[in-house]
């Protein structure tokens, strides 16, 4: 699967385009339905994300929502220590006898009498576990994250009403979907439980996955109960897989929103695709941190606002946030805008037709100094923290996590391939690039304080941004690099 990855990409560098799939059509055409959802998770209006951190999962499953998805991938950095907790933390969760004292305050965290809905969400196929080998062969981080979480939670979870429930992400094929349906299949035989048992929300966060979504719930029909839209991640993947393409460059990073025409076409896709399949059609991340400066929250919350009014008018049933601040008042939105006894949106279906044109179009916008800069700042701060063992960092009132890290270091890379020309006439070349880089770890320290700086792993971070930064190619994953030191 990796290497079709490969060979897939060489095919669009060569200069074909993602597209739908001719050879796949009747799937497409045909009458099927995925497995009916189960009653446990047929409101799915607000989910909340974060790592598998054990202060951060009790705090998330006390939250005002449906659905805590507890990240071993985006927002975990994969130490052997974070990896170690975190399963055990995940167990302590399934089986409700989570709790946490805090050492220095003494204050005890622990469950709420009906929490949360938890789900895991497994790394991606990518990523190695190079802490565990079978036969002197690093494992998959996604099957050691899967198998550990259905293994030892199943019997907990179905006790309490659950089951064992998990996001899959970074699909690029319906092969990879199938690939996941028979390991799904192996292990509910092997546990002797019954075919459907396990449950699992497929991210569409990849270029090549979106021309494959009805393949993908086809393949993987006894299992799924919806797709999400990887919002960050997806246009991460746009600017990968069409690397090669000058007229598919990106502008500024906050002018890609969900209102640009080829991401609306992402998402009313994928909500008609799931809604036709009896599929949930879950929205993206709120990356917001709530402000204590009130001018500043309220410019926050309108953001927040316009964002999931995006999602429910396109037809969504649910969304994500990252911070429990933002969870009575998304809840709120949902209740304004959806009928008294109504907890999701599947017979919605819109008669709007999308074209692979559509999908590929990109968009118009400038390009800035300013956003050139910010890139730099975000990317160093946000692998120095990786590297260091934290995933999930609140950089600059936005919870920065891998997808969002990855935007930005792509960006700059696609405007250095391409010699994109800034608003102020700048040209961005190689030595733009080290010119700010040198000067924006400046401003790093100077932000952090010169003691964290020191006592931190910016030297380093700056080496592994500057070498895939100013590779040939895109390299694939900051974070298969940035593991080698981990």
């Amino acid at each position: 699967m990796l290497q079709e990855r490969k060979e897939y990409q060489s095919s669009v560098d060569s200069g074909i385009l993602p597209s739908f799939d001719s050879k796949t059509e009747e799937i497409r055409e045909s009458d099927w339905s995925v497995r009916e959802v189960p009653n446990s998770l047929r409101d799915r209006r607000v989910e909340i994300t974060g790592p598998v951190d054990r202060k951060m999962i009790i705090n998330a499953l006390n939250a005002n929502v449906n659905v805590f998805m507890a990240d071993f991938e985006d927002s975990l950095s994969p130490t052997w220590e974070n990896i170690q907790n975190g399963l055990v933390n995940m167990r302590d969760a399934a089986h409700r006898t989570i709790s946490f004292q805090h050492r220095v305050t003494l204050k005890k965290y622990s469950l709420r009498s009906n929490p949360a809905i938890l789900m895991c969400r497994v790394r991606g196929l990518h990523l190695k576990e190079k802490h565990i080998t079978y036969n002197n062969t690093q494992l998959y981080g996604a099957l050691v994250d899967f198998v550990m979480y259905l293994y030892h939670n199943h019997k907990a979870l179905d006790r309490f009403g659950s089951g064992p429930y998990f996001y899959i992400p970074k699909l690029q094929s319906y092969k990879e979907a199938k690939l996941w349906n028979d390991i799904i299949c192996f292990c509910e035989d092997e546990l002797n439980l019954d075919r459907g048992t396990v449950r699992v929300t497929c991210l569409i966060e990849t270029l090549p996955a979106v021309f494959q979504m009805e393949e993908i719930l086809y393949y993987l029909k006894d299992h799924i109960i919806g797709l999400n839209c990887g919002r960050w991640d997806y246009i991460f993947s746009f600017i990968k897989t069409l690397q090669s393409f000058p007229e598919k460059l990106l502008p500024d990073r906050n002018i890609i929103t969900m209102n640009q025409p080829f991401l609306t076409a992402y998402s009313t896709l994928l909500v008609n695709t799931c809604h036709k399949r009896g599929a949930f059609a879950m929205g993206g991340m709120a990356a917001f941190v709530p402000s204590k400066n009130h001018d500043e929250n309220r410019k926050i919350l309108q953001k927040v606002r316009d964002d999931k009014l995006f999602e429910i008018n396109n037809g969504h049933d649910g969304t994500w946030i990252a911070h429990p601040g933002l969870a009575d008042y998304v809840n709120e939105i949902f209740k304004d805008k959806f009928s008294t006894f109504q907890t999701n949106q599947l017979d919605s279906i819109s008669d709007v037709q999308i074209s692979s044109e559509q999908l590929l179009q990109g968009c118009n916008g400038l390009s800035s100094e300013e956003c050139l800069r910010s890139n730099i700042r975000i990317s160093l701060k946000y692998i120095e923290a990786w590297i260091s063992g934290l995933g999930c960092v609140a950089i600059y009132g936005l919870m920065e996590d891998a997808a969002t890290a990855e935007i930005s270091r792509t960006s700059i890379w696609q405007w250095i391939k391409h010699k994109n020309k800034l608003d102020n006439g700048s040209i961005v070349d190689e030595r733009l690039f080290k010119t700010l880089l040198q000067e924006e770890l400046s401003n790093v320290k100077n932000e952090v304080g010169i003691e964290a700086f020191e006592n931190g792993k910016f030297d380093l971070a700056k080496s592994i941004f500057e070498e895939i930064t100013l590779s040939d190619n895109v390299e694939e994953f900051l974070t298969t690099k940035a593991y080698e030191e981990l």
